[in-house]
């Protein structure tokens, strides 16, 4: 596949779901944020789009004239596509794991979460931006789709429990914001655990996107226990259940190049798309 420049971009719009909780905030970001990228098969009238960020990618349109060279860009990325896409996709990978994913929107209250003394909950702003990086590696997934960690600090669509140092020890975020949803993302510190700061976090980000009109979602998979409680207990309610692929090295010649897990992604992710 071939990446598209921004100007392209509006007439394809209408190939991705909109306005609704799931995969469908992937585009949307990308439309609005500027970070990520577009692709299709050929650039005059294609056959199959998608779209890619932080190791996600969203695929429609018609697999006939997809090879596996066509469709190694998405390599190492979770790929949401009919299951029409799935013979071309499984040519094109050495491997192609289905993971089970669950959908949540905000529907009731969250339970009640004390702050505990000395911390203080609050929106991330651009000073953040080496606390963001000095969560390390393990914490890299969550600002991925806002290119980094200043662009996630400077965003708006963060919130962070801070200690009197000014240490993040839990931060909530938008990780693709959508025209109707933005679904939500956490990650508190290991060393912080169990102490709701987690839940806090979120609590504040779900208020902010109501303030800005737009609904919270959760996605997470069906085998996060971890993360299914969390939903639960800040008030998302399951709407939905799907399926996403997990896609290695590309094929090339009939024998596979080196390659690693999906990119932008970390097994400690709870509510990331």
């Amino acid at each position: 596949m071939i990446e598209l420049t921004p100007d392209r971009l509006p007439a394809l719009i209408r190939w991705l779901p909109t306005g609704a909780p799931g995969p469908a905030v992937v585009g949307e970001h990308v439309l609005g944020t500027g970070i990520g990228h577009w692709w299709a098969d050929r650039a005059d009238r294609p056959r199959a789009i998608a779209v890619s960020c932080a190791g996600y990618a969203v695929l429609r349109g018609t697999p006939d004239a997809l090879t596996p060279e066509a469709l190694a860009p998405l390599a190492h990325h979770y790929i949401d596509a009919p299951a029409r896409f799935l013979p071309a996709l499984h040519s094109a990978f050495d491997r192609l794991t289905p993971w089970e994913r669950m959908v949540w929107t905000l529907q009731d209250e969250p339970h009640p979460t004390p702050t505990p003394r000395g911390l203080t909950v609050r929106r991330l702003g651009p000073r953040d931006t080496r606390a963001l990086a000095a969560l390390g590696s393990d914490a890299a997934w969550i600002h991925a789709a806002w290119g980094g960690p200043a662009g996630l600090a400077s965003s708006g669509h963060g919130w962070a429990a801070v200690d009197r140092a000014g240490d993040l020890l839990a931060v909530a975020s938008t990780h693709f914001r959508g025209t109707r949803y933005e679904d939500v993302s956490v990650f508190t510190r290991p060393d912080h655990r169990r102490l709701h700061l987690g839940l806090a976090c979120v609590t504040a980000l779900c208020a902010d996107i109501t303030a800005r009109g737009h609904r919270p979602s959760w996605n997470c998979s069906t085998l996060n226990r971890a993360s299914r409680l969390l939903a639960w207990t800040a008030g998302f309610r399951l709407v939905r259940e799907y399926v996403h692929h997990a896609a290695g090295s590309p094929i090339r010649n009939g024998l596979p190049t080196p390659g690693g897990r999906p990119s932008g992604t970390s097994t400690a992710a709870q509510g990331a798309c």
